[in-house]
């Protein structure tokens, strides 16, 4: 039923979001050019790797690190791609993931590779069972703000609890969790929270 869901409405929504995806495809190449999309490893179901697809939102070149390491980010996101992420617009592309059966609309966010840390924890809780979501259990309690433990321990539950009704769930609340920005941080606004935590800033922006 859920492998059902995901194939008729990621159809219909490439279908019905086509002059949408068009337009933000024309706004990145005329901000900084081609590629319009970014493609890069991610840990899947069984922990097979595939290619994800997203709107670029970064300059070339930029270095592959999770959000929480990559604390330059505020110098390598393009203009575009700020509103892109603002409202996670750039995840758009993942449609076409959910289609080739890559990921579902709801499950554990796909790792990059190097993630070695989560992706023991992971491993360990039987994670690796499902396919990696657009958004997920952890995404909507915490996102960038939860440390790995505590995610791999909410991916765990997720597993648990799936079911058709507890995704409807999760996706109601991705809305809500996107237009708020609820717990969104870049890599540089996490160390900086990080700085405050410890009792100030080290004396460098």
């Amino acid at each position: 039923m859920k492998r059902l869901f995901d194939v008729i409405c990621s159809l219909l929504l490439l279908v019905l979001l086509s002059p949408v995806l068009a337009i933000i495809a024309l706004v990145i190449l005329i901000d900084d050019g081609a590629p319009v999309i970014f493609r890069q490893d991610r840990v899947g179901k069984d922990e097979r790797i595939f290619k994800i697809y997203k709107f670029r939102t970064m300059k070339k070149g930029t270095r592959t690190a999770s959000t929480h390491d990559l604390v330059e980010s505020g110098d390598v996101v393009t203009r575009s791609g700020k509103g892109l992420r603002r409202l996670s617009l750039d995840e758009l592309p993942q449609l076409i993931n959910i289609l080739k059966g890559d990921m579902s609309f709801v499950g554990p966010r796909p790792l990059i590779p190097e993630e070695t840390e989560i992706r023991e924890l992971r491993r360990a809780r039987g994670v690796y069972a499902v396919r990696p979501g657009v958004t997920g259990w952890s995404q909507v309690n915490g996102r960038d703000l939860v440390d790995n433990e505590t995610k791999a321990r909410m991916d765990q539950e997720y597993v648990r609890r799936q079911s058709l009704l507890f995704d409807l769930r999760i996706l109601l609340k991705t809305v809500f969790v996107v237009l708020r920005r609820d717990g969104i941080a870049e890599g540089g606004e996490q160390a900086e929270a990080s700085r405050k935590e410890d009792g100030g800033a080290s004396g460098q922006e």
